[in-house]
């Protein structure tokens, strides 16, 4: 690996970074990407898109009750932060002034850049701050965007198993591309590639939850590149590990996202009140370039930039970037515990909490990490004994927060915990005391936040996309909410407990049936079980909700009047998870209580209803349902 000194030059509209081996070019003072040579190609970037649309940040912003504004990101003054033979920081900065007449954006924005020498790539962060005196505003999403060579890049990879060449972006134009009912969604109709003819594309098929991300890129044919984009850490993105973005898509397209609405909706937009203080630093994320000469090796540049993220892991929290706003490991602190379960109608003893997720966040309200974004957020799976360490906590007051695969619910300790700098916080045993009022009468699915537990159908042979087919991620295919009036032209979903299997029996989403006359109308899933005896008292239905769009939920018990409904939930969320093909978005957990009087000895119906019909993408994804008996002396023995 070449160990050359970094070289910058300033040639007035242009500020280039050079390390032999990359070679950054950026606009001045703005802070817009414009060139990235590498191997031998003089740009990765699409030279035929203007200048500010190669590389750059953008942000999506409105008044309180406002029309989404979108704009660049850009610089109005440029700095050297920090020049040595070893590494070259470049700020390009831009100070709001509250006192500005008209609508702007209230934020300054300092945009950075950091090239290394002997390293493969170039870092890129930026800290948002407002200061004293700005309006109110709503932050939708901001995010650096990358737009490559069109007539290079083909080959896209987010996972081992979702990589696959792509469409070229004339092919979703009119023509080659018929738009269907969810804009993103095109069919390819007559793509210029025309092995992807009658395949469709949408960039929300390529989502990944936090978790599951942190490398995606795109390889290049003469010659053999990768370009990806890397995150070291997740601590400055909004929602938690279960939040998904947008990774890569046709273009060629390459997304560091970084703070976002998908999946979840307006329950996740950050709002500042007027004079509200504020600031973060979002990244540095990774952009990585490796190559080879022998194309039949192109997929060891996955592999290669996979191995690439656990270095940037390891090394995370950096230790050469130049601001005082992103701490170092010695100004951190950690924490460590173990986490156990409570549920007394599953063991007497503690349950340890294998691989639970646990995790610190400014929010202190159960579950409500899911939607938190002003602040930073530290997560970890425990081991198979329920233990955990978070290690590089910006210190800071937290809540502790945490789920459980196998429980309903959100753990929330009763104690804020406090990080301070360079010190480490033993919490000892926690004890998590799961959701439960009385025994177990039936249940359906299995509870781990998502709908993968239910049958999700084979997609409709008109809108495949080949990627999905045969897929653990089949719920990525177009169009399946149609498919459940393919199942059931009729007569709605009836499960029936002990014969029923969820798998086959139970679709993944609870969405409206097409009529004839292509009008889509409420629908509701009965679940018929037999009671051997009726226990006095409340019986109590648990429903997990791992997504919900514009849905009013109901639920009656043996008969659908007034008198046998038990809960509704309207207008219940907007995580477009349906259109966007998702298997969750955000959860949520309602308990309806049912008196034993309405219910009888034998067999009974509870009846669920997605009321709200004329809407295609509108429904419920369903986690898990569980029905409780009341407690008595004898079901707790």
């Amino acid at each position: 690996m070449s160990t050359e000194k970094v070289r910058l030059i300033n040639q007035g509209s242009q500020i280039i970074l050079d390390n032999g081996i990359v070679k950054l070019t950026i606009s001045n003072p703005q802070g817009y990407v414009t060139g990235v040579a590498y191997g031998g190609m003089d740009n990765l970037l699409n030279q035929k898109s203007n200048e500010s649309s190669r590389g750059y940040w953008d942000i999506n912003w409105s008044l309180p009750g406002g029309q989404d504004r979108y704009q660049l990101l850009k610089g109005a003054e440029y700095s050297v932060v920090q020049m040595n033979n070893d590494q070259v920081e470049v700020s390009f900065h831009s100070n709001f002034d509250p006192s500005t007449r008209g609508i702007k954006l209230p934020l300054s924005v300092d945009i950075r850049y950091v090239v290394r020498s002997g390293v493969s790539g170039f870092y890129s962060y930026a800290i948002y701050e407002r200061p004293p005196g700005c309006r109110a505003i709503d932050i939708a999403q901001t995010r650096m965007a990358f737009k490559l060579r069109q007539e290079k890049f083909h080959y896209m990879a987010i996972t081992d198993e979702k990589q696959r060449i792509m469409p070229v972006p004339q092919d979703l134009l009119p023509g080659r591309g018929k738009q269907l009912i969810v804009p993103e969604s095109v069919l390819l109709v007559n793509p210029i590639n025309p092995d992807l003819k009658g395949e469709v594309d949408d960039k929300y098929m390529y989502s990944m939850d936090n978790k599951d991300g942190g490398v995606h890129g795109w390889i290049s044919s003469r010659p053999v590149l990768g370009f990806w984009v890397i995150f070291p850490s997740h601590e400055f993105r909004n929602g938690g590990p279960t939040k998904q973005n947008l990774t890569a898509h046709t273009g060629p397209t390459c997304l560091a996202m970084l703070h976002g609405t998908h999946y979840i909706g307006n329950d996740i937009l950050t709002h500042f009140e007027e004079g509200e203080t504020w600031r973060k630093v979002f990244g540095p994320f990774f952009v990585y370039i490796n190559s080879t000469p022998d194309v039949s090796n192109a997929y060891d540049l996955w592999i290669d930039a996979k191995n690439q993220r656990l270095l940037e892991e390891t090394a995370w929290p950096y230790d050469f970037v130049s601001s005082p706003y992103y701490l170092t490991s010695k100004e951190r602190g950690s924490v460590s515990g173990r986490l156990l379960v409570q549920d007394r109608y599953v063991s007497e003893s503690l349950i340890p909490a294998k691989y639970a997720y646990v995790g610190l966040s400014v929010a202190t309200q159960e579950g409500s990490w899911q939607t938190e974004s002003k602040g930073y957020q530290f997560w970890v799976q425990t081991d198979s004994n329920g233990n955990f360490t978070i290690n590089n906590v910006i210190p800071g007051v937290y809540g502790l927060h945490g789920w459980a695969l196998g429980f309903i619910g959100d753990y929330l300790d009763k104690e804020l915990v406090t990080i301070s700098a360079d010190s480490h916080t033993e919490l000892g045993d926690l004890t998590f005391d799961a959701f439960r009022d009385g025994p177990t009468v039936w249940e359906i699915g299995f509870p781990d936040r998502t709908a993968m537990d239910f049958y999700v159908p084979d997609v409709n042979p008109m809108y495949v996309n080949k990627l999905f087919v045969n897929s653990p991620e089949k719920f990525r295919q177009y169009g399946l909410w149609d498919r459940y009036t393919d199942t059931h032209p009729e007569l709605d979903q009836t499960f029936t407990i002990g014969v029923s299997d969820p798998k086959k029996d139970w679709f993944f989403a609870h969405v409206d049936r097409r009529r004839a006359d292509n009008k889509y109308v409420p629908t509701t899933w009965t679940i018929k079980f037999n009671l051997g005896s009726v226990t006095s008292g409340t019986y109590t239905l648990r429903l997990a909700i791992a997504s919900a769009n514009r849905s009013d939920l109901k639920v009656h018990v043996n008969s659908m009047d007034g008198a046998h409904m038990v809960f509704q939930a309207l207008n219940l969320g907007a995580d477009n998870a349906v259109c966007r093909h998702g298997i969750h978005g955000l959860y949520r957990l309602f308990n309806a209580d049912i008196l034993s009087s309405l219910l009888v000895k034998g067999d009974n119906s509870i009846f669920l209803t997605q009321a709200r019909g004329g809407d295609a993408l509108c429904g419920i994804l369903y986690d898990y349902l569980r029905l409780e008996a009341p407690a008595t002396s004898e079901s707790h023995n």
